[in-house]
Parts: structure tokens; sequence; C-alpha cells
């Protein structure tokens, strides 16, 4: 009984050497050159045994020509048989291309779902420029997948992995002489910013959800910040970022809401840079940051918004309400204002009615005094705004009667910039610094005012001289005619 189960075990140990002999007989058919490489142990061939092409079949002539099946390293290494060696430059992304451009190989063969413009992207992207040797791009296909060892983006090992990428481009974009080279403006700490944001937070705690590098961006055709048609392109900015913050599933666990984007669309700043053009306006990244983004905290809100309006944060900070809101750890400017949604500052957000942001913590048994002087604000600009009016109005109706009224239309501008400056000094939340503003306003609409109405007085005048002249005139001519006709008669009765 013994016997049998030892001669058993022969068997089955036969079997499993005969297998993985067949096997490797198999691949040495097939495959010289891998075989040969693999006897040596070096770093390719070992690399090579994970690598997604080795799974799908394909052999080291695939990419480096050659011929595969011979024994001989001379025959398999002759440029006749279309060997070319180790790839270099440009050769690296056309030897990538004969495949990932073909369908009928990633489609037909490997039933593949990439696109196959890929090698095209790249060659119109920001890495796809010529190099400084002038022969060559500044990047190719294994500057970020590598070589030998390619795996799929889903692996956890491959260097284009979601958690792996950042420190892929790092490699490059991290490395002050090289970035020198190619681009000394662009900063070289992007990635020490990406690993103290949000999302490199995340993304080094395991979060493949989180963005990387690629989500905003893109892979292979990467463009330039100042391109039109680049993702990160001030006006592409917003949706570049809503693609994530927008989609209320894959949001779902941050919380956070998903309706920035449609907030920000049609708020003051959204309008202004999406509608409007303006590139002055910002974007998301203006207010969360690029590589670092996080959202403002308390204290950084007004700081974030003081970068563009510095004198009202300059004012604020001076105000009674900065203590107010620093006690009652509020942030400055977004309390007001709000934050995606921001709307324009009308006159409506001021005063003491249902609508004002001041009644919201004023009122008249609480807080009388920031009441009062809310109310008292709000009756002086709308008296500037009434008075600009008004005096808008005298100016068109003079103009359009034809008067010369060129140098009261110019001081409107006065007028016009003090009841911008009034709604600045709103910050300071000190009503006699707003009165003298608006006193000033006021001031120049009353002279505009008073001589629009002298040139309409002198249309009258001039209009009521002109009428009287016409009057004159008309009698006479009227006069001289019957006159005439007099003469006219007496001489006809004379030469009868």
């Amino acid at each position: 009984m013994a016997v049998v189960r030892h001669r058993s075990l022969q068997f089955v140990l036969w079997v499993i050497v005969a297998s993985i002999a067949a096997l490797t007989s198999s691949v040495s058919a097939q495959d010289q050159c891998r075989a040969c490489h693999e006897a040596l142990g070096d770093a390719p061939s070992t690399l090579f045994k994970n690598d997604i092409h080795a799974g799908m079949g394909l052999s080291c002539a695939d990419c480096h020509g050659g011929n595969p099946k011979t024994e001989d390293m001379e025959a398999a290494m002759n440029k006749a048989a279309g060997y070319i060696g180790v790839p270099k430059g440009d050769g690296i992304v056309k030897a990538c291309a004969r495949c990932h451009s073909s369908a009928p190989i990633m489609v037909k063969k490997f039933n593949s779902l990439l696109p196959l413009n890929q090698a095209e992207l790249l060659s119109t992207s920001v890495h796809g420029t010529l190099s400084t040797t002038g022969k060559e791009a500044i990047a190719a296909c294994t500057n970020c997948h590598g070589a030998h060892g390619i795996l799929k983006k889903v692996d956890p090992a491959s260097s284009v992995n979601a958690l792996n990428l950042p420190k892929t481009c790092a490699k490059c974009h991290s490395d002050a002489r090289y970035m020198r080279t190619y681009s000394p403006a662009l900063p070289i700490d992007q990635y020490d910013k990406y690993r103290m944001s949000v999302h490199g937070k995340r993304n080094i705690s395991g979060d493949s959800k989180a963005a990387e590098c690629a989500n905003c961006h893109g892979s292979h055709g990467i463009l330039s910040a100042k391109d039109v048609r680049s993702s990160v392109y001030p006006t592409n900015i917003p949706a570049t970022c809503g693609v994530c913050h927008s989609d209320a599933q894959y949001m779902r666990g941050y919380g956070i809401p998903s309706d920035q984007l449609e907030k920000f669309t049609r708020s003051v700043h959204g309008v202004a840079l999406l509608q409007k053009k303006d590139l002055g306006a910002p974007a998301c990244n203006k207010c969360h940051g690029n590589h670092g983004a996080t959202p403002p905290g308390v204290e950084s809100i007004s700081k974030v918004c003081g970068t563009c309006h510095a004198l009202n944060a300059d004012l604020f900070s001076k105000s009674p309400h900065k203590k107010a809101f620093d006690q009652k750890n509020l942030p400055e400017c977004e309390t007001c204002h709000g934050n995606h949604d921001i709307i324009v500052a009308t006159n409506k957000l001021l005063g003491v009615t249902q609508d004002a942001v001041c009644s919201r913590c004023h009122g008249e048994s609480q807080n009388p005094k920031g009441y009062a002087a809310a109310k008292g604000m709000r009756a002086l600009i709308d008296t500037l705004e009434s008075q600009e009016q008004a005096a808008i109005a005298l100016v068109a109706e003079a103009e359009q009667k034809g008067m010369e009224i060129s140098e009261a239309k110019f001081k409107l501008r006065d007028a016009h910039q003090a009841r911008l400056e009034s709604r600045t000094m709103v910050h300071s939340f000190n009503e006699e610094r707003f009165k003298e503003v608006v006193d000033k306003g006021l001031g120049v609409t009353a002279v505009v005012r008073e001589e629009a109405t002298a040139a309409l007085d002198e249309y009258i005048y001039r209009r009521l001289g002109l009428g009287l002249a016409t009057l004159a005139i008309t009698i006479l001519v009227v006069s001289l005619y019957l006159y005439i006709r007099k003469i006219e008669r007496r001489q006809a009765t004379g030469a009868k």
C-alpha cells in the first residue's frame, strides 16, 4: 500500500514538472529573446513577467523588432529582420503607437476599450513640445508608464494608478534643474502643496476618488493653462472641478454639497467669468488654491477675498464688526455675502428691511446702535442714488434738446464714483465716514442738476425768443404784403 502511494506521488510530481517544462518550452519556442534574458535574470525580463503586454502574449520583438524564434543572437538581432534595438525619444512613441493607434490590433485582436488617439494627443500636448536636444519630444510613453513592467491603471502597483500618479508626475515637476530647463516660471513645489491639500491628504490615505493630476490636467493631451482648450484655462476650471463636485453620487460620503458649480454659475463671479469672459474674475482655484486646494477656514476667508477686494478687507479689519465676528467665530466676508452664490452687491443688502443682511443681527431692541447706523446709511445711499438718477435724467433731456451739456455730463462720473466708494465704505460700518463719501456725491449731483436745469431754462428762453422773433417777422412780412397790395391797387385806379 505504501509503495502504491509513493508511486502516485511520483506520478503527480512528474506531471507538474512536465507541465512546467512544456510551458517553458512553449515560451522559448515563441520568444527566444525572452527565454535568453530570463536565463540571465536581468531586470527587464524580470519586470516583463508581470507586464500587461506579456500577459496578452506579446514578445520582445513586438517592441524591439528582430526574430524571436531563433536562438542565434546575431540572427535574432539582425536589422534586416527588423531589429530596432532600444527605442529612444520619439521612437518610443512610434513603437507604442504601432499597436495603440491601430483599431485592428487594439479593438479586434485584444478587444481593448482604450482610446486610439493617445499618441496624437501626446504629440499636441505640452509634453509633446520639442526638447532641448531639438530631436525629440520632452516626454515619451515610458516616462510615465515605465518600460518592461507596465501594469494596468487599476493595479495598485502601476505608476499611473490614481494613488501613484502624483509621485510619477513629481519625478519631473519637482526636479528644479529639469523644470528650469523647460519652464522656469512653473513652481516646483506643486507636489508638496498637493500633499498638504484636502485632495492630497485623501489620496495619501488611499482614497482613489480624490482628485489627482490627471483628473484636472488630463493625461495624454495635457495643454498649457494659457491655452483656451485646456481643462485648467480660467473659464474651464469651474467645469473641470464640477466633474466631481457636481456629481452627487460621486461626492456621497464626503459631507459636502454638490451644487457649488450651479451656484457659482449664477453668482456675480460666475457671470463675470463664464458669460462676460472676464479672466480677472475668480474661478474655483482663485479662492481654494490649485495644487494646495483646501476650503478656506474662518480666519483665512477674509484673506482670500482680500486678495482682490483689498480696500474692503482693510476697512472691515478696522471696523467694530471685526471683533464681534471673531468672538462669534463667524467668517468675515462669507457671513454677509455668501461663498459660491455671491450676488451683486446692491443697496438692498444694506439697511433694516427684510432683505438686508444687517437685519439678521441688528434690530430695534437687539444691537440698536447698529440698527440705527444701518438704517441711516441705507437712507443716505438711497438718496444719493435717487439724486444721481434725477441728474442723469435732466442731463439726458437737455442733451436730447440739443443743448451743450458735456461738462455736466462729465461731472456725472464723479457722482457715480462716489456711489461706488460709498458701497466700499459700508465695510467700515462707520456712519460718519460713510456720510462724507455720500455728501461728496450729493454735492456733485446738485451741481449737475443745477447746470442741467440752467441748460433747459436756456432752451426755453431760446425757444421763446425764437417764437417772438418769428412772430415779429411774420407781422412784418404780412404788413409789407398788404402795403404792396395797397400800392398796386392805387396804381391800377390811376391808370384808368
